[in-house]
């Protein structure tokens, strides 16, 4: 009972639903969601915890990077997650994809791109 109650308060939050919309699109660094969020990255990292404990997301560490996407193992939580995505409203995270879009072009224009084995781009 305690994992249910666990992953239910995790997808009770707006930020952390703003979160899950924006991993469906692939992995992303703490830096790409702060960003996308506009928010500051104590709290990001706050909300990613709360995703990370539920078992929803799973981080992956290279170098003083940490990048984070949607665990989708279990399959009670991929259908979860698939559920949330598919019922946001697309208008209600535009705004994050937005940022999120302006902040990788303004990352390739200033130079601050770091290649990494699974990604291409990273905060210099």
């Amino acid at each position: 009972m305690n994992e249910l109650t666990t992953i239910f308060k995790a997808l009770s939050d707006e930020t952390r639903l703003r979160i899950i919309k924006l991993l469906e699109k692939g992995e992303l660094c703490v830096c790409d969601i702060t960003a996308a969020l506009d928010l500051v990255q104590p709290k990001v990292s706050f909300h990613l915890s709360a995703l990370k404990e539920a078992g929803l997301i799973k981080d992956l560490k290279q170098g003083k990077w940490i990048h984070y996407s949607l665990d989708e193992k279990d399959l009670f939580r991929r259908v979860l997650i698939l559920s949330v995505c598919e019922r946001m409203n697309a208008a209600a995270t535009k705004e994050d994809r937005k940022r999120l879009d302006s902040f990788f072009g303004d990352k390739e224009q200033t130079g601050k791109v770091v290649a990494l084995k699974s990604k291409s781009r990273c905060c210099g």
